[in-house]
């Protein structure tokens, strides 16, 4: 049988709760729904949801036992007289002392990932690429919160030889926070963007936050960041100041440690020529996009400097997917029996995202009379800049020989008056609205980018799509609604 994940003893160690010590759990769930046999169910209360209420539902569904913090008279449902119920001060810290003990107890080389854009995409990367070397666990989806990343590390198995975790935040200090968490023995900044500036005074702000990662690090930790940056040297000397003395680069730059030498960049994917310290590495990347270049050469700084070799990593892109709302294709049959493209980055959205989608669009080939059409919605979190933020994309609409635009919400609208008449198809309140729209107006031979901020949901589009296949299945990413307290305030790009 396979060892358990966590221990009645081990858990009550962790926690210092009370409770029965007979029940052993495989796995960490928050969310009734998709609980699996044998997980721990931990009740997590908020002004949303309250795991609380649906305790007897997850041990009626096979959960081994429950950490809660009210009394068992308190829980409602009809619940055992005999009920595993771990009882502790706060559930949410509890959570996180799970993920403190699992911290402690592994030998897994830990990687932390976090930048304005890319981190989802460059820890599932950095997932395939190390899971031939060793047995890997990787956080799923976006978790990557005040909650998501203590969940992540609670079920980091103890058998692991490497493990990989997102760290996101949209406010200063929430970095600082998980970092002391994870205890990453690789940080990596993806980039320093414009995702939530709103919450901070400068884009300095912004690489200051994300520098947060390198205070959980040890002094034999190392750094990998993006040498083309304009903040790299800031980036270096919070590293330094945070006692990092191992500084990997990447980018273009001459000085780079993994450097980009020449990149053919294809409709459906990439010819790399890079160096790593000055070794020639080529490789086809899976992924189309400038942007998935400058990621894989993240991607083979973190291997090495995790001490796996990145030769074999470099060989695992050619065969990388797409993650689901982060730039998957499928195809979407109509109903004349004919077929349009469709290329999914409906998770989020900020103005360097956009415009790298908008790139991919534009090497898009539509069959036939078909055409490139844009389905964008707003991109949220951007202060008092937002309006000009959204009318700058006109130039990368245009580069991108985008026929149509469908546009939603009321930022995207100082976009829909930036663009000529014609190329507007739509301006629409919201993506609900804007759905049925663009699902009427596709025709065979079509190629259409869906995009925007989680919070402009985005997914309604991509529903409305998925709705002319029925054969289609509409993906999701784990855990994207359950039993949690809030909507995850750093999950949303940062």
């Amino acid at each position: 049988m396979t060892e358990a994940l966590w221990s009645a003893e081990e858990a009550i160690a962790a926690t210092g709760g009370t409770g029965p010590s007979a029940w052993r759990a495989h796995g960490v769930s928050i969310d009734s729904r998709s609980l699996l046999v044998g997980d721990l169910f931990v009740a997590l209360a908020g002004p949303n949801f309250d795991g609380h209420d649906f305790v007897a539902e997850a041990l009626s569904k096979g959960a081994a036992a429950a950490i809660v913090h009210r009394q068992p008279s308190e829980l409602p449902g009809d619940l055992p007289d005999d009920a595993p119920l771990l009882v502790v001060e706060d559930s949410l810290e509890a959570l996180r002392a799970l993920a403190r003990a699992s911290r402690s107890r592994t030998n897994a080389r830990i990687c932390g990932v976090t930048g304005s854009s890319g981190k989802t995409s460059t820890k599932e990367a950095l997932k395939a690429c190390l899971s031939p070397q060793g047995k890997t666990f990787a956080s799923a989806g976006s978790l990557n919160n005040h909650w998501g990343v203590p969940l992540s590390l609670a079920r980091l198995p103890k058998t692991a030889d490497y493990a990989v975790f997102e760290m996101g935040m949209n406010h200063a200090g929430e970095i600082a926070e998980l970092s002391d968490l994870v205890r990453p023995d690789v940080a990596v900044i993806t980039t320093i963007g414009l995702a939530h500036i709103e919450f901070f005074d400068s884009q300095e702000g912004i690489a200051d936050a994300k520098s947060e990662v390198f205070q959980g690090m040890s002094p034999q930790g190392t750094a990998v960041l993006p040498r083309d940056d304009r903040f790299y040297e800031r980036l270096v000397g919070k590293a330094a100041a945070a006692g990092l003395t191992k500084i990997l680069s990447f980018g273009r730059h001459e000085e780079a440690d993994a450097r980009l030498i020449n990149a053919d960049l294809y409709e459906t994917c990439s010819a790399v020529q890079a160096e790593l310290r000055g070794k020639p590495v080529d490789f086809c990347l899976a992924q189309p996009g400038a942007h998935w270049v400058t990621n894989a050469l993240a991607v083979l700084s973190a291997i090495t400097a995790l001490g796996a070799d990145p030769v074999t990593a470099a060989a695992e892109l050619s065969r990388l997917q797409p993650v689901s709302g982060r730039g998957a294709r499928r195809k979407l049959p109509l109903p004349d029996g004919q077929a349009a493209l469709l290329i999914d980055e409906s998770y989020n959205a900020n103005p360097d995202s956009v415009k790298a989608a908008l790139a991919v669009l534009g090497r898009a080939k539509p069959e036939g009379a078909g055409r490139r059409i844009a389905v964008l919605g707003d991109m949220l979190e951007l202060g008092g800049q937002g309006p000009a933020y959204h009318a700058a994309l006109s130039e990368a609409v245009t580069d991108a020989s985008v026929d149509l635009a469908f546009l939603c919400g009321p930022l995207m609208a100082h976009l829909g008056r930036a663009l000529p008449p014609s190329r507007v198809a739509a301006l629409a309140v919201d993506s609900a609205t804007l759905a049925p729209q663009v699902a009427e107006a596709l025709l065979p031979g079509d190629v259409v980018l869906v995009k925007g901020s989680l919070g402009s949901r985005m997914r309604a589009v991509i529903a409305a799509l998925d709705a002319l296949a029925p054969d289609s299945e509409e993906a999701s990413d784990t855990e994207a609604s359950s039993d949690q307290p809030a909507a995850p305030r750093a999950a949303n790009g940062g």
